[in-house]
C-alpha cells in the first residue's frame, strides 16, 4: 500500500534540498521556463508566462497533492542562506493499484552539469521506495534527450525500450520516448 503525505515534505542530501514550492519560487520558475530546452523536452508550454508560474505554485501544486495526482518539489542547491533555485522534480502518472510512479524533472540552465538532477532524482527515488512504498519507478525521456538518459542510467535506472510515436509535442511533432525504470528490489539507495 502506498503512503501519501498530507504535506510536501522537505528532503535533503548533501547540497541538494527538495522542498514544497513557495510564493518566492514564482519568479524563478518563470525565468527558468524561458529556456527553450525545458519546453522542448517536457510538457512545460513554450510560451510560459508569469501567470503559468503563479498557477503552478498557488493552484496546481496544492491541488495535485490533495487529489493525489502528483507530488512535486522545488530543488534547491547549496546550504543555508546560499541556497539557489535549481529546478523542479515530481512523482506523477501515478498507478496506486500497481504501485508504480513516474519521475519527472527539469533543471534550470545555470544549474546543469553539476549533478544536481542526478542527486535530486536519487533523493526522490529513495523517498519513493523507502517512505511511500512504490514498487516500481519509471521515467519517460524524449529520445533526443541524451543528457536525461545518461542521468537516469547513472543512478541505477534501466533502459527498457523505445516507445515509438509516444508523444505529440505542442508544435504537433510526434516523437519517440525511451522508457527507463528501477524496481524497489534492485534499488541501491542514496549511496
Amino acid at each position: 500500500m502506498i503512503w501519501w503525505p498530507s504535506v510536501v515534505p522537505t528532503l535533503q542530501y548533501g547540497l541538494i534540498t527538495l522542498r514544497p514550492s513557495e510564493e518566492k519560487d514564482i519568479e524563478n520558475i518563470y525565468n527558468a521556463c524561458q529556456d527553450p530546452l525545458i519546453s522542448h523536452f517536457t510538457t512545460v508550454p513554450a510560451n510560459y508566462t508569469i501567470e503559468h508560474a503563479k498557477a503552478f505554485v498557488r493552484e496546481r501544486d496544492p491541488e495535485s497533492l490533495t487529489e493525489r495526482r502528483e507530488l512535486r518539489f522545488v530543488i534547491d542547491y547549496g546550504t543555508g542562506s546560499d541556497k539557489e533555485f535549481a529546478g523542479v522534480i515530481s512523482f506523477h502518472s501515478l498507478d496506486f493499484t500497481n504501485e508504480v510512479a513516474e519521475i519527472g524533472y527539469w533543471i534550470a540552465a545555470p544549474m546543469r552539469n553539476k549533478k544536481i538532477g542526478a542527486t535530486a532524482s536519487r533523493i526522490l527515488t529513495n523517498f519513493g521506495f523507502e517512505s511511500m512504498g512504490w514498487r516500481r519507478i519509471e521515467a519517460l525521456v524524449d529520445h533526443d534527450n541524451i543528457a536525461s538518459q545518461k542521468l537516469l542510467s547513472s543512478i541505477g535506472f534501466n533502459h527498457e525500450g523505445l516507445m515509438r510515436a509516444k508523444v505529440i509535442r505542442g508544435n504537433g511533432d510526434v516523437i519517440d520516448m525511451d522508457l527507463y525504470s528501477v524496481l524497489s528490489s534492485e534499488w541501491s539507495g542514496l549511496n
